[in-house]
């Protein structure tokens, strides 16, 4: 440890829904600062949600974030000269954090017209487990297990 690390914020539940997970999701789709418009960005994108599949939107979001998180990720350690990638198991915390950088990168590389809609319809696809974020969880884990014969350098 090199210096006193910085304190864990704690994040206020979102007004709606009165969830943390929703309300750090917005934190993350947030732009300049404008969390009001990502809010209704975000809830937009569950009416959309709801009318679609005729189920709890909060329901898809959960499921769409457990598909999306990956378990395992490489990461690069230099041993004598050579780097090594090699896997590790993710931690909670960065599971989710990855999780939601995934959703709302791919949602904003979509084709929709809003960001409601590409927010929305890269939610359903997670949550059937298909999509390109969920093909990024796929590609880490494809990653990691191709090197798994490095497993022996985890420190």
């Amino acid at each position: 440890m090199r210096r006193r690390r910085p304190p864990k914020r704690t994040i206020l539940p979102d007004p709606k829904y009165k969830d943390i997970v929703v309300a750090k999701f917005v934190n993350g789709m947030m732009l300049d600062g404008k969390k009001s418009v990502a809010e209704k960005i975000f809830y937009d994108a569950l009416d959309i949600i709801e009318s679609k599949l005729k189920k709890s939107p909060l329901d898809v979001f959960k499921k769409a974030m457990e598909n999306v998180a990956p378990m395992l990720e490489v990461k690069s350690r230099r041993v004598g000269g050579a780097t090594y990638q090699v896997p590790v198991e993710v931690r909670s915390n960065r599971r989710q954090a990855l999780a939601i950088r995934w959703l709302v990168r791919y949602s904003r590389l979509r084709n929709e017209k809003t960001m409601a809609e590409k927010l929305a319809a890269e939610l359903i696809l997670a949550h059937k487990g298909e999509g390109s974020s969920v093909k990024k969880k796929e590609d880490t884990h494809k990653m990691a297990e191709a090197n798994k014969a490095f497993a022996h350098f985890r420190w």
